[in-house]
């Protein structure tokens, strides 16, 4: 199974920025231990959900040609708790494209309060590579239907 930790994308200009929501709910089962009685969104899960918003930027940058890995989070820092209820905006601003990888600058905040951010370090593999068996990610996404808003932000952005 493959869990998503955006909803949808608000805004996305190629090659630069990317803007999704997820919106925390007590429905979600993670909540219901973390913690008994003060449900919050736990941690790793505000950075995977950045980590998907600006990995989706960077694959889409370079039209899906890799696979895009998340290799290490060199900084992160969380400044409030999320509870249900809360809407979550993930920012997500390119730093760095090369063949071998990427970088990322994200930030999350709900509302006007910043709850946390992080420096992610993406590499790409070769899709190609039948020896990793590894999944088509344009299409899994394309699946979600992600990509379908950031095909309409695309669509109804001026064109020089």
């Amino acid at each position: 199974m493959r869990w998503i930790w955006i909803d949808r994308f608000i805004e996305f200009e190629s090659g630069t920025l990317a803007k999704a929501v997820k919106n925390v709910t007590l429905a979600e089962e993670h909540l219901q231990d973390h913690f008994p009685g003060f449900p919050v969104m736990p941690a790793s899960l505000m950075v995977e959900g950045m980590a998907q918003t600006g990995g989706i930027l960077l694959a889409e940058h370079n039209r899906f040609q890799f696979i895009v890995i998340l290799a290490k989070i060199p900084k992160v820092t969380f400044h409030e708790l999320v509870a249900p209820g809360d809407t979550l905006i993930y920012t997500a601003k390119l730093v760095d494209a090369r063949d071998e990888g990427g970088s990322v600058e994200c930030m999350a905040h709900v509302g006007d309060r910043l709850v946390a951010e992080t420096e992610i370090v993406f590499v790409h593999l070769d899709k190609n590579d039948s020896e990793l068996g590894l999944i088509d990610q344009e299409e899994f996404i394309r699946s979600t239907t992600l990509l379908s808003g950031i095909r309409r932000n695309q669509a109804s952005q001026p064109t020089d």
